[in-house]
């Protein structure tokens, strides 16, 4: 089941106390200040670790008032509390759960070596791939033109990463590789999610396109 606690636990490795200490990626980053990911029924949050205690407590009472959220695009009521208190670009976009039925699309290959991804994909290293699969991919040529990958995996639950060839954009292969990667992740036990900025319009209509479900909006300060 898709809720915003398994959100938060599969961006982000958390310590003992629920701070964040990094991203949940082959080569982790810090992550954000401040994240709130807000559902229907419940609201889960964050705090980085080096936010200074006093300032995270302060977070923790104004995220745990926070009400349940109907219309996704709504701030939060404290937002301009958490600007004040931690600044920060603010990051926010829908979180999305896929349909019980996905169905399997033709044509796709899984990537397990760094060669496929070499010509379209050039920032990609070998020591990432285990940390990223299952990898997902539609070939042209023997080479990679769109790939669906884990952005960040945890042992319950993966997020979708997304990467299409410039030239090979608007030909549908983005909601194909994304479908393949779902069943991929579902065979392994964890639960597919896919998520995305508001601004991304290419990403939100993949989700359309796959009749993903908005469960969540992730509202973060950088």
């Amino acid at each position: 089941m898709s809720t915003p606690d398994l959100h938060l636990h599969t961006l982000f490795l958390l310590d003992s106390a629920g701070r964040v200490l990094g991203t949940r990626e082959p080569e982790p980053e810090p992550g954000p200040r401040f994240a709130l990911i807000r559902g229907r029924t419940s609201c889960a949050w964050a705090v980085r670790a080096d936010v200074p205690q006093g300032i995270a407590e302060e977070l923790d009472g104004l995220a745990g008032a926070e009400p349940p959220v109907t219309d996704f695009r709504d701030a939060p009521v404290h937002a301009e509390r958490y600007r004040t208190l931690v600044g920060g670009e603010v990051y926010t976009g829908p979180a999305f759960h896929f349909p019980k039925t996905v169905e399997q699309p033709d044509a796709t290959v899984h990537v397990n070596t760094l060669p496929l991804l070499a010509r379209h994909f050039s920032g990609w290293t070998a020591a990432e791939i285990p940390g990223r699969s299952p990898i997902v991919a539609v070939t042209e040529g023997g080479h990679v033109v769109s790939v669906c990958f884990c952005a960040r995996r945890s042992e319950k639950a993966a997020e979708a990463g997304l990467e299409t060839a410039e030239a090979y954009r608007g030909r549908g292969f983005g909601p194909q590789v994304t479908a393949a990667w779902a069943l991929s992740v579902q065979a392994s036990g964890r639960v597919p999610l896919y998520s995305t900025s508001w601004e991304n319009g290419a990403s939100l209509a993949v989700a359309r396109k796959l009749g993903l479900v908005a469960y969540a909006c992730g509202w973060s300060l950088g």
